[in-house]
């Protein structure tokens, strides 16, 4: 028995980019920080983010470029996969990659919404897609606090941990 799963909460790097490949089937892509918080021996706070590159496919790659923006948080579940591609030099490159089976955004429904918004907040609030398939829990939401982040590259912070909050998994 074998499992590839990968589960991760963090912030998006940069806004989707959203592409068809020549048969029409839609892939976004995106990076995502986690941050890890601790102290150290001395006890001064320490911080390390790890990149993530995302793969979002079809219906769920339409959603993640129209939804998502830099900074916004989100949980993802999907597997982990390296491949190998030839860059123009001719050399082989290998990418190692989260393709999403699970995304749900998370934070307040005005989240670093940018003006005009562009999406309901009825969406944004409780929108859950699994592998295709969209449900709707606006429920889950309630007592996250908000995260700060914008299109403009300012720092964002995680939420406080809330113990009466729902753990997404």
């Amino acid at each position: 028995m074998s499992v590839n799963k990968v589960i991760l909460v963090g912030n998006l790097g940069k806004d989707p980019e959203l592409r068809y490949t020549p048969s029409g089937t839609a892939v976004a892509t995106f990076s995502l920080a986690t941050t890890e918080r601790y102290k150290d021996r001395d006890g001064q706070r320490q911080e390390k983010t790890e990149w993530h590159n995302i793969v979002a496919w079809r219906q769920l790659a339409e959603i993640c470029g129209k939804f998502l923006h830099k900074g916004k948080q989100v949980y993802i579940e999907g597997k982990i996969q390296t491949r190998s591609y030839d860059d123009r030099d001719g050399n082989k490159r290998y990418i190692t990659e989260i393709v999403v089976d699970q995304m749900q955004m998370l934070g307040s429904k005005d989240d670093g919404q940018r003006g005009g918004g562009g999406y309901g907040s009825e969406q944004d609030s409780g929108t859950q897609q699994r592998g295709g398939e969209q449900d709707s829990d606006s429920s889950q939401r309630g007592g996250q606090q908000k995260s700060v982040g914008s299109s403009r590259g300012e720092e964002f912070e995680e939420p406080v941990f809330n113990s009466d909050d729902e753990i997404p998994f």
